[in-house]
């Protein structure tokens, strides 16, 4: 048996690889549908998409066109993979793929599993919470492309697809995955489509894994990799790749997220490196900006790698998206650090450690990086990974992942 997994973005499908990786599956993850079908014998192959926050009809069309790759690579159970957030307005895309991959599968209903406890993501009551606060309370409110109003994950997912959801609570995973089982099988009679499951600890994540075994299709967060690594019918136990564990080399950080816990690590990094803080307008009006700002990170290598940023704060994003627009801004930012990563590693430069999703995405598609080999694990979620077929090492974060330290952490691993 194989598993399929579609992930709505590059940072989301490392995060669901490195923990199938390290809980005892073989993983190989593309940017991107392949052309071509895959001559390795994998547990798991990780497509990731850049259907977060798209187009409804081309997230649609794009996580069907995955599916049926996938298919093709004798995957037989499949996980659409989304952000531990529920990253998706009324409108979002979660509700529409999910309903989309159900038809394709002709099954009538699925589980909602967004909860990553180890990062602080839980589902209590049906309410989603980071940490101790309420999403709608948390940082995420103020997300500039999906702020999340509304902590109730039943209701976000009823406002933007075609069915009915139904929330099972946490003192019925107490019962057992048999019971959980057939109540999953009960609620679905009785009309639901969707199984909204408290998960407020990785135990939680066994028994749903275990639940759901049967089911063709799954969604949520990375968390439930692990519970199904658990209880996979047949594990390689190969996990990660030595190849992919990073090598002493030049490196950059590049950090575009401007996440909460993305602000704290630049912040602690700059005590540490070289930083330079990235000029908005420069990438709008001057066409040699990455060519100097290349030249600035290779004339500033020292024992932890320089860093370019473009997080702010919630004041100075905002600031930045009424001057120039927030879709340009975004779009300005991503082509800076997409031809900055080009003009490196042209010049021999072998480690990016890139913090966000947009940007990571920028990143490994202009390096033209299409598959990865899952190496150590820098912080839940977040592997050191290298391309199939060229020497590139990557540590691709979303915003929130890692604690302050994370972009040292980062390149202890590769002085190991």
């Amino acid at each position: 048996m194989r598993l399929g997994i579609i992930a709505d973005d590059f940072t989301g499908a490392t995060d669901i690889a490195s923990f199938l990786v390290e809980n005892g599956l073989s993983a190989i993850q593309f940017s991107g549908i392949p052309k071509q079908n895959i001559t390795e014998e994998p547990d798991a192959i990780v497509v990731s998409l850049k259907s977060r926050s798209c187009p409804v009809e081309l997230a649609v069309g794009n996580s069907l066109a995955a599916l049926e790759w996938l298919k093709n690579q004798g995957c037989e159970r499949f996980y659409f993979k989304y952000c531990s957030t529920f990253d998706s307005t009324a409108a979002g895309n979660i509700g529409p793929v999910t309903d989309a991959l159900l038809a394709a599968l002709d099954f009538p209903y699925t589980i909602v599993c967004p909860a990553l406890p180890v990062n602080g993501r839980t589902v209590i009551n049906g309410q989603l919470f980071v940490h101790h606060q309420l999403l709608n309370e948390s940082g995420m409110r103020h997300h500039p492309v999906t702020p999340m109003v509304d902590s109730n994950v039943a209701r976000m997912m009823e406002q933007q697809s075609q069915g009915k959801a139904a929330n099972i609570f946490y003192p019925e995973l107490a019962k057992g995955n048999e019971y959980l089982a057939a109540k999953m099988a009960e609620l679905a009679d009785a009309g639901a489509k969707y199984l909204v499951l408290d998960t407020l600890d990785e135990q939680h994540l066994n028994v749903i894994a275990s639940a759901s075994a049967n089911l063709p299709l799954v969604t949520g967060g990375s968390g439930l990799a692990a519970g199904i690594a658990h209880c996979w019918p047949k594990v390689s136990h190969i996990g990660r790749s030595v190849e992919a564990c990073p090598q002493p080399s030049s490196a950059v950080v590049l950090s575009g997220s401007c996440s909460d816990m993305t602000n704290q690590q630049v912040a602690f990094y700059q005590a540490k490196a070289a930083s330079h803080a990235l000029d908005i307008e420069r990438c709008f009006n001057q066409s040699d900006y990455p060519e100097e700002l290349a030249q600035w990170v290779l004339d500033n290598q020292r024992t932890y790698a320089p860093m370019i940023y473009a997080t702010a704060d919630r004041q100075a994003l905002s600031k930045v998206q009424q001057q120039y627009g927030e879709q340009q801004a975004s779009q300005a930012i991503e082509r800076f650090f997409a031809q900055v990563s080009v003009l490196l590693a042209d010049k021999g430069v072998q480690n990016f450690i890139v913090a966000g999703g947009e940007t990571s995405g920028a990143v490994t598609q202009a390096l033209k990086v299409n598959g990865l080999r899952i190496g150590p694990q820098i912080a839940p979620g977040v592997p050191w990974v290298r391309a199939l077929d060229k020497t590139l090492y990557l540590a691709l974060k979303s915003g929130n992942f890692g604690d302050p330290h994370f972009f040292a952490k980062a390149q202890e691993l590769i002085h190991e």
